[in-house]
C-alpha cells in the first residue's frame, strides 16, 4: 500500500465485512470505476487485496490516506454496523471532507437516524445520502436493488455509479432517487416489512400443505417449483423449493425438519410496524408476520402450552390437487394485501416527512436484485402508471380481478386452517383486512360510542355535520361539542 496515495478513485468503500467487500468488488468490476477501500481493522483490507488483485483496489490503512485517494467530489459508501459505528465513521469523514463531497450510508439504518444525520452533515456543506441496499451478500456482489435518498445534487454524481452496479430488470437498472434525507432508508424499511409478510405467508402455505394435506417436504418443493412458473414467480418462492429439497447430511432427514423452529429478526420488520402505527396505517399482514416470529421464539411458553386442547375433529382432504390450488390462490391474494399495505405506508410516510416518492418507480426497482423481487411487481408499476393517485393498490383493476378470482379459495383455506388448528395468522389477518376495507359499515361506530360513554371522547354523525357527545351520566340527551383531545 502506498504511503501517499494519489486521488485516483472515483468511489470509496469503508467497512469490508462480507457486504462491504462484495459491494466493493461489484463496483470495481464495472467499467469506469476505481475503488478505494478502508477498514478499521487493516487485516480485512489486506485479505481483500490479496484475494482479489484483479479488482485494482486503492487500499488504505489510514482514514486520511483513504480520503486523499478519492477524487473530488469525494464519494464514500459506509458499510459498517448500524448505530454508533456508523456515527463514528460519519464524524471522521465529515471532519475531512469538503463542501460538495458525498457520504453514503449503505447500511440498514433507521430512517429517523438518517434524517438526523443528514441535517448534521448538511450544515458542513457535505452531502449525506441514506441508501437502502437489498439483495444480501449475493446481491451486493452481482447487483442489488438500491434505494438512495439525499439531495438531487448528490444524486447527479452518485446516480451513474449506483446504476453501474445495480441489478437490471427488463433493461432498467434497479435504482432510483427515492427522495430527500431519510426517504431511501424508509422505503428499504418497508421493503423489509413486506419481506417478513411474504416469508410468513409462504411458511403458512407450506404448513397447510404438509400438516393438512400430508405432502412431504420433497413433494411440497415440487409444488412450489410449479408455482414459480406462474403468477407467484419470485425469488422467495424459488428458494423455498430449494430449502425444501435439501436433505440433512447428518441425519438423512429433510433439512427443514432439523432446523429449530425459532425465527430470528434483525428489527426492520418491527420498525415497519412501529412506524405504521405512528402513521395510522394498518399493516396487519406485516404485523402478524413479525408477531409470528416472536411467538416462535417463546420456547418456554410454547412448551407449557402443549397441553392446551385443539380441535376435536380431524380434518381430511378429499381432493389434494384442489386444495393445492386453493392454497396457491390464498397465498397470491394475501401477498397482494401485503404489498398494498406496504405501499400505503410509503404514501403516508411521504406525506408526513415531505418526500415526493414515485410508487411506480419503487415497484420497478424491486423487480431485480432485492429479496422480494417478483413477477407481479410489473403489475404494480402498471397500476401506478395508469392511476398515479391510486388510493389503494387493491382497487387497481388487475388486483381487484385477481382477488375476485382468489377469494373463495382464500376463505376456504382460512376456515380449514381454523378447523384443523393450524395457525395461519398472516392468511387470516390479510383476509380480515380485505373484508374490513370493502365493508360498507364497520363496528367502529360501536367502539366510538363506548369511547364516548366512558371518556367523553365524542363522535360524529352520519346525517349532520359536527361533533357530538351524549350525556351518559345525565339525561342522555345529545349535545354538540368540540372534539376531545384524548
Amino acid at each position: 500500500m502506498a504511503d501517499s496515495p494519489q486521488a485516483v478513485a472515483n468511489i470509496g468503500v469503508i467497512g469490508l465485512a462480507v457486504m462491504g467487500s462484495n459491494l466493493a468488488r461489484n463496483l470495481a468490476s464495472r467499467e469506469g470505476n476505481t475503488v478505494a477501500v478502508y477498514n478499521r481493522s487493516p487485516e480485512r483490507t489486506r485479505t481483500l487485496i490479496a484475494e482479489h488483485p484483479e479488482a485494482g483496489f486503492v487500499a488504505s490503512e489510514d482514514i486520511d490516506d483513504f480520503v486523499a485517494s478519492l477524487q473530488k467530489p469525494r464519494t464514500a459508501i459506509i458499510m459498517v454496523q448500524a448505530g454508533r459505528g456508523t456515527d463514528a465513521v460519519i464524524e471522521q469523514l465529515t471532519e475531512r471532507f469538503e463542501p460538495g463531497d458525498i457520504i453514503v450510508d449503505g447500511g440498514n439504518a433507521l430512517f429517523t437516524d438518517t434524517i438526523r444525520r443528514e441535517q448534521t452533515v448538511k450544515a458542513t456543506g457535505v452531502h449525506f445520502v441514506g441508501a437502502g441496499i437489498s439483495g444480501g451478500e449475493e446481491g451486493a456482489l452481482k447487483g442489488p436493488s438500491i434505494m438512495p435518498g439525499g439531495s438531487a445534487e448528490s444524486y447527479a454524481t452518485l446516480g451513474p455509479i449506483l446504476s453501474s452496479i445495480a441489478a437490471v430488470a427488463e433493461g432498467e437498472p434497479c435504482v432510483t432517487h427515492v427522495g430527500t434525507d431519510g426517504a431511501g432508508h424508509f422505503v428499504k424499511m418497508i421493503h423489509n416489512g413486506i419481506e417478513y409478510a411474504d416469508m410468513q405467508l409462504i411458511a403458512e402455505a407450506y404448513d397447510l400443505l404438509r400438516n393438512v394435506a400430508g405432502f412431504t417436504p420433497a413433494e411440497i418443493a415440487e409444488i412450489f417449483a410449479e408455482w414459480n412458473r406462474g403468477e407467484l414467480e419470485s425469488y422467495l418462492i424459488e428458494i423455498t423449493a430449494e430449502v425444501l429439497r435439501q436433505v440433512d447430511a447428518r441425519t438423512g432427514a429433510p433439512l427443514v425438519d432439523v432446523i429449530l423452529d425459532e425465527a430470528g429478526s434483525k428489527g426492520t420488520g418491527v420498525w415497519t410496524v412501529q412506524n405504521a402505527l405512528d402513521l395510522g396505517v394498518p399493516v396487519s399482514g406485516i404485523a402478524e408476520a413479525v408477531f409470528a416470529r416472536s411467538l416462535s421464539s417463546h420456547r418456554a411458553q410454547r412448551e407449557a402450552a402443549t397441553a392446551l386442547p385443539g380441535p376435536s375433529a380431524t380434518v381430511s382432504i378429499e381432493d389434494r390437487d384442489a386444495f393445492v390450488e386453493d392454497v396457491r390462490l390464498a397465498l397470491y391474494a394475501s401477498k397482494i394485501v401485503a404489498y398494498s399495505q406496504g405501499f400505503d405506508a410509503i404514501r403516508e410516510g411521504a406525506t408526513k416527512y415531505g418526500w415526493s416518492i414515485d410508487e411506480g418507480a419503487i415497484s420497478k426497482i424491486w423487480r431485480g436484485g432485492c429479496i422480494i423481487r417478483a413477477q407481479f411487481l410489473n403489475r404494480i408499476a402498471d397500476a401506478y402508471a395508469e392511476q398515479p393517485g391510486l388510493e389503494a393498490l387493491l382497487t387497481a383493476p388487475y388486483f381487484t380481478e385477481a382477488i375476485a378470482a382468489s377469494q373463495e379459495s382464500w376463505r376456504r383455506v382460512v376456515v380449514l386452517a381454523a378447523q384443523a388448528g393450524i395457525p395461519a395468522p398472516a392468511f387470516s389477518s390479510s383476509l380480515s383486512y380485505y373484508d374490513g376495507l370493502r365493508a360498507e359499515r364497520l363496528p367502529a361506530a360501536l367502539v366510538q360510542g363506548q369511547r364516548d360513554f366512558f371518556g367523553a371522547h365524542t363522535y360524529k354523525r352520519v346525517d349532520v355535520d359536527g361533533v357530538f357527545h351524549t350525556l351518559w351520566s345525565g339525561d342522555r340527551s345529545e349535545i354538540e361539542t368540540t372534539p376531545s383531545s384524548h
